[in-house]
């Protein structure tokens, strides 16, 4: 028997680009403030005027793509940050047949961080010594902050979230637009990693602002392997001019 995929034929991964959070997040820490800083939900959070430059040189390179290559379908996490980037994928034409549709899936969402929301490092010690102390000891990857996620969570609604893909979008190019955790967690899920390897992934370097990832995916004999094409590609902003940027959405949720 001929074997078969109920993979895509590629899965693009690309954070969003810079966003307003990100700057006030770098000011807070430096100024050594224990709150962030904005006033708004983290999920109304809007990009940056980099981050602008960066969704659109995004854009740029997937619209000079092969048709055979561009995504078939863009699929995004509702976090405004990241619909402005893959909205700003589909202006650019980097859909293949110009389709300027994006879906909307919440699983793909932003870790969420519970109490430590809106909390810098220094703001997580002074007003949850106890959580920031089980933490330490627990590890970010199992570590739930009170009424937020940890990776594992993040993981779960993820696995969900795959089959649905392989469900509705078997054999497509499908690109998903989402954030640093979420990508790091896509990584864990289809390479099969353990929690040493992708905290050593994480370690190794932050997920660029508007960075590519790909995988494609080989039928074997007996199942389909996901093998990593492209990881933390910053060759679309170089090309088109974008400064590249890697600030962790918060220090506490993707360092």
């Amino acid at each position: 028997m001929q074997p078969t995929s109920h993979w895509p034929q590629r899965l693009y991964l690309v954070r969003h680009g810079q966003s307003q959070g990100n700057v006030a997040r770098d000011r807070s820490e430096a100024e050594g403030l224990a709150t962030i800083g904005i006033d708004m939900r983290d999920v109304d959070v809007p990009l940056s005027d980099l981050g602008h430059q960066q969704a659109d040189a995004a854009g740029r390179w997937f619209a000079v793509l092969p048709e055979g290559e561009k995504p078939e379908v863009i699929l995004s996490s509702p976090y405004l940050r990241a619909r402005q980037t893959a909205r700003a994928i589909c202006e650019a034409g980097g859909l293949a047949g110009g389709r300027a549709r994006t879906v909307i899936d919440e699983r793909l969402r932003e870790r969420e961080f519970g109490v430590f929301d809106g909390l810098t490092a220094l703001g997580i010690r002074q007003n949850y010594p106890e959580e920031a102390a089980h933490r330490a000891r627990l590890g970010k990857f199992y570590h739930r902050p009170p009424g937020g996620e940890s990776w594992a969570d993040v993981i779960l609604r993820l696995r969900s979230a795959m089959n649905s893909i392989n469900l509705h979008y078997n054999g497509r190019r499908v690109l998903i637009v989402c954030h640093q955790v979420v990508v790091l967690c896509m990584r864990y899920v289809l390479e099969e990693l353990e929690e040493h390897d992708i905290l050593a992934i994480d370690k190794a370097a932050d997920i660029l602002n508007c960075g590519i990832c790909a995988f494609d995916f080989e039928v074997q004999e007996l199942d389909c392997a996901p093998k990593l094409a492209l990881w933390n590609h910053a060759a679309p902003l170089e090309e088109q001019g974008a400064p590249v940027t890697a600030a962790p959405d918060q220090m506490v949720g993707s360092r």
